[in-house]
């Protein structure tokens, strides 16, 4: 099976939660993005980029599996400029199928090695960390797992939720994959099932499980927390970072330039606006999500990459979103 192929079965298999694509149009000469970042997100800084630039961008919005089937499928025919994902397997993966074009090095150096594409065919604009959330109510920091090879353990027995369809989830099982191996991880998919693990559609409904005690603990990224104790204050959740461990991953959303642009020239423009201090504070500030270049401070009340010691993940090593699928299927989570 040649990889496009793979690469569509997994896309199918993707909960698209996002409700399709849709494309947002600006007038005269544009500058085309693929969105898998939602509009609501990103949009504000797409308008200021637009004044400030001078661009006229046209934004096409949707699930980024979805938007790198489509881009797989449209080949050389594709109006694309630019790729914005959620995750750098996405981005992987369009480098792999040789859709990419390099980005300048004095633009790729402002990030560190860790958050771009090792041939510089894409970068990460932002990062995200994996963040085991639990109950300050229902568990006790020293009663907390050290690793996620400690979650299989029956005291945890159904009190513990995930998303298995959410991309995120998926690119922290292929870096598993990428770093303890196919049978290790698959051992430890079907020993989380087994002991009860509960399913749900996505990360803001496991921290709202979390929230009315439902269960203890939740795998899930670090900036959905924000999102609640900006409206509760006294939200009984709080975040658990475990040390070296894959169960506290960075990972990004980024950029790739494909290769059908004919505007290469503006699309490094854009990038280098999205790492500016500004770009990156409005990141920090209204995403949480951790700034990638120097200088910038973290997300309010969160911890500095620095201090979370995440395991060192190559990103580049995340493209086989399709192997992942296979091994999620096989262990019967999907």
């Amino acid at each position: 099976m040649n990889y496009r192929k793979k690469l569509a079965i997994a896309a199918i298999a993707i909960l698209l939660s996002l409700g399709g694509i849709r494309v947002v149009t600006a007038q005269g000469k544009t500058l085309i993005i693929y969105s898998g970042r939602n509009e609501n997100l990103i949009g504000p800084v797409i308008d200021k980029a637009r004044q400030e630039l001078g661009l006229d961008i046209e934004v096409r919005y949707g699930d980024t599996a979805e938007l790198a089937i489509a881009l797989l499928e449209e080949g050389r025919n594709s109006r694309a400029d630019l790729f914005f994902a959620q995750d750098a397997g996405a981005l992987g993966a369009m480098a792999q199928a040789r859709r990419t074009m390099p980005i300048p090095q004095p633009v790729l150096t402002q990030v560190d090695p860790r958050f771009r594409s090792r041939n510089g065919q894409w970068m990460g604009i932002s990062g995200r960390a994996r963040v085991l959330d639990y109950n300050t109510r229902l568990v006790q920091r020293n009663q907390l797992p050290k690793n996620v090879w400690e979650l299989t353990d029956p005291k945890w027995r159904g009190k513990i939720g995930w998303a298995p369809t959410n991309g995120s989830f998926q690119s922290f099982v292929t870096a598993m994959r990428s770093t303890a191996g196919d049978d290790r991880t698959l051992e430890w998919l079907r020993a989380m099932k087994d002991n009860g693990t509960i399913v749900y559609p996505n990360n803001s409904s496991i921290l709202e499980a979390l929230g009315r005690g439902e269960v203890h603990l939740g795998l899930t990224n670090n900036y959905y927390l924000s999102r609640f104790t900006s409206e509760n204050a006294n939200f009984p959740v709080a975040h658990h970072y475990m040390s070296g461990d894959i169960g506290s991953m960075i990972n990004v959303a980024g950029v790739a330039i494909m290769d059908t642009t004919d505007q290469k020239g503006d699309a490094e423009k854009f990038i280098e606006y999205l790492l500016t201090p500004e770009s990156q504070q409005y990141f920090a500030q209204q995403t949480s999500e951790y700034p990638l270049i120097s200088g910038v401070e973290p997300p309010a009340k969160q911890i500095p990459i620095s201090q979370i010691n995440p395991p060192n993940i190559d990103l580049s090593n995340l493209a086989d979103l399709a192997g992942t699928m296979s091994l999620l299927e096989e262990a019967g989570v999907l």
